[in-house]
């Protein structure tokens, strides 16, 4: 079935609050719904996508968020989120979002805080987006426990996440154009309370063909790439923000305050659904199937241009006020089998290349292009060991004349194995240097200044 959405009465001359209406008519028709006449729609509400729906927006159609009933966070939403049904075969083609200043907190779903956003979806495209006014609250793209997803061909620019995903597998991001002051591309299979819906693992993807541009200010990484880990429940167990433990059969999670507050549980969380205040503390049940860790694995990076001065990729546990990754004596998340190839770092500062607060197993660059951007391991107080990690490093160009810090190490007692093959230094005076800091370096490797 093909509709198109004039004929239901969505019109760049309608009302925001008339638009919604109209296009959530459209799309309860399922099938394919066109908007093809060129303007500025007003949008005033969330619109709710069912399975077997494909929305295609022509060239020159925008959508711009309007506040004619007050503010709403998300303007496409599956509708299976509410209900924790999975939605399946639901495509978004060429859609322009202007936020237009309308940046609201108040989520349908705890944590999940996306302008576009999906929860329990199997098979969703995405394509042809673009969005040049991102704001400081919401992440633009926000898909979480998904099968099978494609986002591609999109140009994101402004202050928070470009496309942030919560646990699932089977994705691709790629040919995209990030202008974020926070991550480009966040794999945050742990997260903030408030950051994602559930927690799990995130696995089998590929982020390939992404620009990340350089901007007057910025913070977070183009990756951001999240592990964690948590305990049962037990009386006396002291918890704090963002903290999770297992009771019941569910995963419960801490909603509070970035205040830094301790909090001794005395009563095990156990209700079905929603929020319960036990002993002072604000428990959200997050979900029923039951992990003891998150991480990601078996994501392969590919031809991705780092303009922006900042630390390419970060892999780490949170551990500061807003949330802490891992709860000290829960089973221990290693990243895993993660491969960066043909990453070319386009600055000139001296930012972490990749900068490593996780256990993990192994690391693969091959054909990189380094500037001043070393790889460094470091510590955050989670664990007492972090465990052996292998590095191989593939065909990579060092651009740089002189001496270069390769890797760097900072965690105690951390063992690594540097192996380089096939390297290309572009200066005859190129050395590299190895800091194996309060831990241990073994090297296979010819590198001048390594071999």
């Amino acid at each position: 079935m093909n509709i198109n959405a004039t004929d239901c009465g969505f019109s760049p001359d309608a009302t925001g609050l008339a638009n919604t209406r109209a296009l959530q008519s459209a799309v309860d028709h399922g099938g394919t719904i066109e908007v093809t006449r060129p303007g500025t729609y007003r949008i005033a509400g969330t619109v709710y996508l069912g399975s077997h729906t494909a929305l295609r927006f022509s060239p020159g159609v925008i959508l711009q968020k309007v506040d004619e009933a007050g503010r709403f966070s998300h303007v496409l939403l599956n509708k299976g989120a509410l209900t924790k049904t999975y939605d399946e075969n639901i495509s978004v083609e060429g859609l322009t979002l202007h936020v237009n200043g309308l940046d609201h907190n108040d989520w349908q779903v705890f944590g999940l805080r996306g302008q576009i956003a999906f929860f329990y979806v199997r098979d969703l495209h995405i394509r042809r987006f673009r969005c040049p006014d991102l704001g400081k609250m919401q992440y633009c793209i926000h898909v979480c426990t998904f099968e099978d997803i494609l986002i591609e061909d999109l140009i994101i620019k402004g202050d928070k996440d470009g496309v942030h995903l919560g646990r699932g597998r089977r994705f691709t991001i790629r040919d995209a154009v990030f202008e974020t002051f926070d991550d480009a591309v966040a794999l945050n299979a742990h997260d903030y309370d408030s950051g994602n819906p559930e927690l799990g693992w995130i696995e089998s993807g590929v982020v390939q063909n992404c620009h990340d541009l350089n901007a007057e200010k910025t913070t977070g990484f183009f990756a951001r790439i999240l592990g964690g880990a948590w305990t049962d429940w037990h009386s006396g167990m002291e918890v704090r923000k963002s903290d999770t433990v297992v009771s019941a059969g569910r995963l419960y999670r801490v909603k509070a305050q970035p205040d830094e507050v301790v909090y001794r549980s005395l009563t095990p969380p156990t209700h079905e659904h929603g929020a319960q205040v036990l002993d002072g503390i604000t428990w959200v049940m997050v979900q029923t199937d039951v992990t003891y860790t998150a991480g990601v694995r078996d994501v392969v990076f590919r031809d991705i241009f780092l303009a922006k001065p900042r630390i390419g990729f970060s892999v780490h546990f949170d551990n500061d006020k807003y949330s802490r990754s891992y709860y000290p004596g829960a089973p221990v998340p290693r990243q895993e089998r993660l491969l960066f190839d043909n990453i070319r770092v386009l600055h000139g500062g001296r930012h972490d290349f990749l900068c490593i607060g996780t256990p993990m197993d192994a690391l693969t660059l091959s054909h990189c292009v380094f500037g001043n951007t070393p790889i460094r391991f470091h510590g955050n107080r989670a664990l007492p060991d972090y465990g052996p990690t292998r590095l191989n490093l593939i065909g990579c160009t060092y651009p740089r004349p002189g001496s270069f810090d390769l890797l760097i190490n900072e965690v105690p007692g951390k063992r690594l194995h540097l192996q380089t093959t096939a390297y290309l230094p572009l200066h005859d005076d190129f050395t590299a240097r190895v800091h194996p800091g309060p831990g241990e370096i073994t090297l296979r490797s010819a590198l001048p200044g390594l071999a």
